[in-house]
């Protein structure tokens, strides 16, 4: 690799930081059970301590995103979740507001035939977005596990004017610098029709809601057969892409390690988002890089660090695609030429330029091999497992 590409790579990562979610560094698991971590974070200040160590070792991970029900009760300190995310040099991201796994959200929340129910889903849906402007989070990422499972359930056009009512009275409700981004889910849990379920769906309710409002593309919200770079693509050139939540998955939304399954793919997204950068940089600046993974096997915080690894990886490989080389291809019509410039990135070695782009920034050479030697796990695996037994937690096997 010469000196110019080098360059490259350095300087497409200085722009580059991804958020983690304070979910993935607590005990999760499937709908069948958990398989629990004696270092797994215990409640909010644990998963800030922990993302401070992802941050600290990468330098690319300023960000921690939080889940409202799962991260804050009443007695939580607003405040002083502020201040622990400063103390170990990361900030609160996005807010993640919870309006399914309520008994009263068995048939939906804002698309709810009650008109009660959509209230407080409502309600919490402003008070999340009260809360992230307490906490300086610009940014407040809506997903609805709504939908129905059976034909005739309910009426699908009054869910969907219901949905659109309910995100524009969001945003009337945003501060000037924060921004709602709209997830899509094809399907799980509603298996008849989920109402926001795909991309266009996503994109004409946040129009609908206001300028402030943008389409989160989850990589693992996706059927086998899309092309997740082409739906990144129109989005971006609609202006209306927010962010991304980054997994990969084998089958549906299995949430796996970014880069597991189709390394290629994750390449091929970062390529259309370089793409553009080379004609609009301003429409990729704002774009959130999110994490939304469900570690159950792979230790929590190391698989945030070779989540982070991996991202970095192929953003850099995607940064030394050949634009002028691969417009002249276009433009001949040599489609194979073409395709040769982005293999030629994709299997180009980049890990002597992400190694020197650390070192240059006092960064361990391998971030997860210094976080095994640190001692850290080993620490707080003592320290929180005796808390678990002060509190009564447990260690034991437990269903989800």
């Amino acid at each position: 690799m010469d000196e110019q590409d080098s360059s490259k790579i350095g300087k497409a990562l200085d722009g580059f930081s991804i958020e983690l979610p304070s979910w993935g560094f607590a005990n999760t698991g499937t709908r069948f059970g958990k398989f629990l971590q004696e270092g797994a974070a215990i409640d909010i200040f644990d998963k800030i301590a922990d993302a401070g160590q992802v941050h600290s070792l990468t330098g690319c991970c300023p960000d921690l995103a939080v889940h409202v029900l799962w991260d804050f009760t009443d007695e939580t300190p607003t405040q002083a979740v502020a201040a622990a995310a400063g103390e170990v040099g990361v900030r609160i991201g996005s807010i993640n507001p919870n309006v399914f796994q309520d008994q009263d959200y068995k048939l939906g929340s804002v698309a709810n035939p009650d008109a009660a129910i959509r209230k407080r889903a409502l309600d919490h849906l402003l008070a999340s977005i009260q809360l992230g402007q307490e906490l300086g989070s610009s940014l407040v990422s809506l997903w609805f596990a709504d939908g129905t499972n059976y034909p005739g359930q309910d009426c699908i056009r009054r869910r969907k004017r219901a949905f659109s009512e309910a995100l524009r009275t969001c945003h009337e409700a945003l501060a000037p610098n924060q921004n709602l981004l709209v997830e899509y889910k094809p399907f799980e849990p509603a298996f008849y029709h989920t109402d926001i379920a795909d991309w266009g769906m996503a994109l004409l309710l946040a129009k609908e809601a206001g300028p402030q409002a943008k389409v989160l593309v989850d990589t693992g919200h996706h059927y086998s057969a899309q092309n997740i770079e082409q739906i990144v693509a129109w989005l971006l050139d609609e202006q209306m892409l927010g962010g991304f939540h980054f997994n990969d998955r084998r089958y549906a939304d299995d949430d796996l390690t970014l880069g597991s399954i189709d390394p290629y793919q994750t390449f091929r997204i970062f390529a259309e988002i370089h793409s553009c950068q080379q004609r609009d940089p301003g429409l990729v600046n704002s774009i959130a890089y999110m994490v939304d993974q469900s570690h159950n096997l792979k230790p929590k915080i190391e698989a945030m660090l070779q989540t982070a690894m991996v991202a970095q990886e192929y953003y850099a490989k995607a940064a030394l695609i050949d634009w002028t080389i691969l417009d002249e291809a276009r433009q001949r019509g040599d489609v194979l030429d073409a395709e040769r410039v982005y293999q030629k990135a994709f299997r180009t070695d980049v890990t002597d330029a992400l190694v020197a782009w650390r070192q240059g920034r006092g960064l361990a050479a391998d971030p997860l091999l210094a976080f095994r030697e640190s001692g850290y796990l080993e620490r707080v695996s003592e320290e929180r497992s005796q808390r678990r037994e002060r509190l009564g937690l447990g260690t034991g096997s437990s269903y989800a």
